[in-house]
């Protein structure tokens, strides 16, 4: 199956790569200005198959912003690491993760296990405790691994179809608390690490199902790396439901693994898949160097049309 679109001196194709997730789109210069239709073409393949990926592609930093301008604002983030580029504040340099944990007395594979202390743990949407998450993300990669470091997304949508009738209703009917920082393994003694998350909280309330603002799809809403639990069931019972949705929606036939290359290109919509970041890269002591540019999203809204609430330390609009 392939979808085309010729216009100008555009001539781009769209070809599912799995049976739920994951196109690629070939005949594109993202380099080069896009007309309408060829706009129109990605912007429709990302609702379709919710990641989309490009290859040999040449984009700097101005080109990177300046094609995701086509699809909607990006994000400034307030405070970057040492490795995104000073002149493009839009652009977060992804190798400045590597950077966090020394801040707090950690190297970087302790302080990613402390994070990833669970299969499912690392998947993620980006920013998912924000009362407005993100609504893209467009990652492009610029040094990467001769192996390992591939990104693994999942359809949220497509889990949500597939489960049973009587547990679609009932999760429709549910709330589940984001925080950042839910499950990290506090280190022995003092832990510098805790303490900044402490103090610098941000919790969201969210509908597990949520509704599609642009497809009207119904999304399972759920995540292993922000999900703190299901509000108003006690804990073992968000555990043992956000155990079993969570394993619903990485299921393998709803996911697509993506083998990066220099110049590949990921665009996803965040607000319809979970991701899961590479963990085997790190052993390997190869550089990984990829930027990543987020748009503005919008206020998660549940089945009864009720939007999103925060909690603690997040606003609308502002990062």
């Amino acid at each position: 199956m392939t979808t085309g679109s010729s216009t100008g001196n555009q001539a781009a194709e769209v070809r599912p790569v799995a049976g739920y997730i994951g196109a690629e789109i070939t005949g594109v210069d993202l380099t080069q200005h896009l007309d309408d239709g060829v706009v129109a073409l990605i912007r429709e393949a990302v609702l379709r198959w919710k990641v989309v990926f490009f290859r040999d592609q040449r984009l700097d930093h101005a080109g990177h912003v300046a094609f995701a301008r086509r699809f909607g604002e990006p994000v400034v983030l307030g405070r970057r690491g040492s490795a995104s580029p000073s002149g493009f504040p839009e652009v977060e340099t992804t190798a400045d993760r590597l950077e966090l944990g020394g801040r707090f007395g950690m190297e970087h594979e302790e302080w990613l296990q402390r994070r990833r202390h669970t299969l499912l743990r690392g998947w993620h949407c980006d920013h998912g405790a924000r009362i407005d998450p993100p609504a893209a993300t467009i990652l492009r990669a610029e040094t990467v691994p001769p192996y390992g470091g591939d990104t693994t997304w999942a359809n949220l949508a497509a889990a949500y179809a597939g489960l049973s009738a009587p547990v679609r209703a009932f999760a429709e009917g549910l709330r589940a608390e984001h925080r950042l920082g839910v499950g990290y393994q506090p280190r022995p003694g003092d832990d510098s690490y805790l303490r900044h998350l402490l103090d610098h909280q941000v919790a969201s309330v969210h509908p597990l199902v949520r509704v599609h603002p642009e497809t009207g799809e119904r999304v399972l809403y759920v995540n292993g790396y922000y999900v703190e639990q299901i509000t108003d069931v006690s804990r073992p019972e968000s555990a043992a439901l956000l155990e079993m949705l969570l394993e619903q929606a990485v299921r393998p036939e709803y996911t697509v693994r993506f083998r990066w290359e220099p110049g590949s290109v990921a665009f996803w919509d965040n607000r319809a898949t979970i991701h899961l970041a590479p963990s085997d890269n790190a052993r390997l002591g190869f550089p990984r160097v990829m930027h990543r540019v987020m748009l503005h999203g919008e206020v998660p809204v549940g089945v009864d049309g009720k939007p999103s609430e925060p909690v603690t330390g997040t606003e609308v609009g502002r990062w």
